[in-house]
């Protein structure tokens, strides 16, 4: 026989539950979230109106968008989170979803979903469901996500009448997943759930009392603690090296640099860690990718470091971040290292070490302190722009601001440009965000959308500069829309050469990505920009200083030669071991030129 709530548990423990919409706006506050990106529908217009008094809903201008916005969140908050309607609104997101997935960025799905009561054998109008089918399928989105590797689940109604419904609590624990592990997750909501009466929740003090759930349970630390100081206080020239799970862990990334400037240890990271360090610093060698590698550290780290303490790489080693499997990565290979990968949760084995050794008996090193180049002169002489001195014009540009760059880098030529430039301090603890490989084009104005919110969170007036080509610029300057509404002070150089050219194998049509007459400048000045065009250095650092001071959104088109002469260092030294190895004769010895025709280079 049916019974209410109330007559079950009586009516002071029913005024007491919350609906679940209110329970899950506290949820995502708890977690740290102020806002949340989108797009509206119909399935989720319920859920909107639920979370609105909690934290700000914010519009995006298409589904994928969203989910690189809240990627981008992610990278520098607890949890990124990302909403849209059943189906067609979540299915959109799935390319952002194998970003999280691949960054291991703590990204939370949202997708309004059908009622419960609506399920039945009639046919939604949001399903993936062909008029042939002989059945309905209501599991397309959860079954693309999970196709992934992501954890996927809707939320679940009342299941007996004098029982309130747990959806709070599955969520709490679909959270809590995603902020532990990592780890991007995917919500199905029901509409007819956000109003109805859900289990209370107590949630501990803080958050950061989550992560105390489960203690190390692994044993040994101080034995590898003594391996460590024996081989610093053996070694005259040590090197430590910072992998890139450090950047999604800034307790135990300060650690680390406190403890090495205390011994006077120099340090670097990887490219997928680049702008998580000062590279001003004067203990930074920068951002080390092998033989690709343009940085004053580099003869330090592969001709004279005696010993490396490599902290927080990745398991496995990724092409990219590793010299391209060329084995030109001196700290792969070398001799005398230890590494301690932090295979604990949120490295807590790595932050136990590093307790032991500040408190061990080190021999302070003479605190090091790297040759830089010499100081370029304030007025170099002005030169044709390309790929090729893009970042050193940048950097000599940017000695002259208030406040340093964030610089969000588009895939592409851009991006190779960009590991060049000097990554400084930043308001928001990130100087450098970029989706380093996996989603290809299209990431970087959604980035810069939760960088600019993150930003003006803090109150912090530091500039963006986004790199990109024409052919990632395209697809997706419908969010510039979104950066007009937000005032955001952010200037995009937008190299134009009109074809996709890195990678460029031929002259089939698909690698034409504009129209000579497309004009951006005008395009930047229907969303309340300022354009600019630049031919040479001198020309780009005057438009990057008049954009400083004035402000506001600005986009400095740069007409862009593909001749090699001006292409970047590391995108030509990609090339040309592309071209090793695809078996071409003259790669192959430009190849080994460049190695130095080193037993390594193969």
């Amino acid at each position: 026989m049916a019974t209410s709530i109330e007559k079950n548990f009586g009516d002071e423990y029913f005024r007491q539950l919350p609906q679940f919409g209110d329970s899950l706006g506290e949820l995502l506050t708890f977690f740290g979230v102020k806002r949340t990106y989108g797009v509206g529908g119909d399935f989720v217009a319920n859920l909107i109106n639920a979370l609105e008094p909690h934290i700000d809903v914010l519009p995006s201008s298409n589904e994928m968008h969203a989910g690189f916005s809240a990627c981008a969140q992610a990278e520098l908050n607890p949890l990124g989170v990302c909403m849209t309607t059943y189906t067609v609104g979540s299915l959109p997101c799935v390319s952002a979803a194998a970003l999280a997935r691949t960054e291991g960025l703590p990204v939370v799905f949202i997708s309004g979903a059908p009622g419960e009561n609506e399920v039945n054998s009639h046919v939604l109008h949001h399903s993936v469901h062909p008029h042939t089918a002989w059945n309905t399928d209501l599991d397309a989105a959860l079954n693309a996500f999970q196709a992934l590797g992501i954890r996927a689940e809707r939320l679940q109604g009342q299941r007996q009448s004098g029982q309130p419904n747990i959806a709070a609590e599955q969520c709490l624990k679909l959270l809590t997943y995603a902020y532990l592990n990592r780890q991007p997750v995917f919500i199905e909501i029901p509409r007819d759930l956000i109003f109805q009466p859900t289990q209370s929740l107590c949630l501990p003090g803080h958050l950061t009392q989550l992560a105390k759930v489960q203690q190390l349970n692994l044993s040994g630390a101080e034995l590898i603690a003594q391996e460590i100081v024996t081989k610093l206080n053996k070694a005259d020239s040590p090197l430590v090296f910072l992998g890139e799970k450090l950047r999604l862990n800034t307790d135990l990334l300060a650690k680390i640099i406190t403890f090495c400037r205390k011994q006077g240890l120099p340090y670097a990271t990887s490219w997928f860690g680049k702008g998580m360090l000062d590279e001003s610093d004067p203990l930074c060698l920068g951002s080390y990718n092998g033989v690709f590698s343009e940085l004053d550290g580099q003869g330090y780290i592969e001709s004279v470091a005696d010993y490396v303490l490599e902290l927080g790489t990745a398991i496995s080693p990724s092409d990219t971040n590793n010299a391209f499997g060329s084995q030109t990565h001196a700290v792969d290979s070398h001799p005398n290292k230890t590494m301690l990968k932090g295979t604990s949760r949120w490295e807590q084995d790595i932050s136990v070490v590093m307790d032991i050794l500040q408190s061990s008996r080190l021999t302070p090193h003479k605190l090091f302190s790297e040759p830089k180049a010499g100081v370029e002169s304030p007025k170099p002489k002005s030169e044709m722009l390309g790929y090729h001195n893009l970042a050193s014009t940048i950097n000599l540009a940017q000695r002259e601001l208030a406040k340093p760059y964030i610089f969000v880098p588009e895939v592409g030529s851009a991006l190779f440009a960009s590991f060049e430039l000097d990554s400084l301090g930043c308001d928001i603890g990130r100087s450098y965000l970029a989706n380093p490989w996996y989603a290809a084009m299209g990431t970087s104005l959604p980035y810069v959308r939760a960088i600019a919110d993150q930003l003006a969170e803090t109150g912090s007036s530091q500039p963006i500069l986004v790199l990109t080509g024409d052919g990632g610029f395209n697809f997706q300057a419908n969010e510039l829309i979104s950066l007009q509404k937000q005032g955001a002070n952010v200037t995009i150089i937008y190299m134009r050469n009109n074809i996709f050219h890195l990678g460029k194998a031929g002259d089939a049509p698909v690698y034409a990505c504009n129209h000579k007459e497309f004009d951006p400048r005008l395009l930047i000045k229907a969303y309340g920009g300022y354009g600019h065009l630049c031919v040479t250095t001198g020309q780009l650092m005057d438009s990057l200083a008049q954009s400083a001071v004035r402000g506001g959104l600005h986009l400095i088109e740069v007409p862009t030669s593909i001749d090699s002469e001006y292409q970047s260092e590391i995108t030509k030294k990609l090339n040309t071991y592309i071209g090793f190895r695809n078996g071409v004769a003259e790669a192959i010895s430009a190849w080994n030129n460049l190695c130095g025709r080193r037993e390594s280079c193969h």
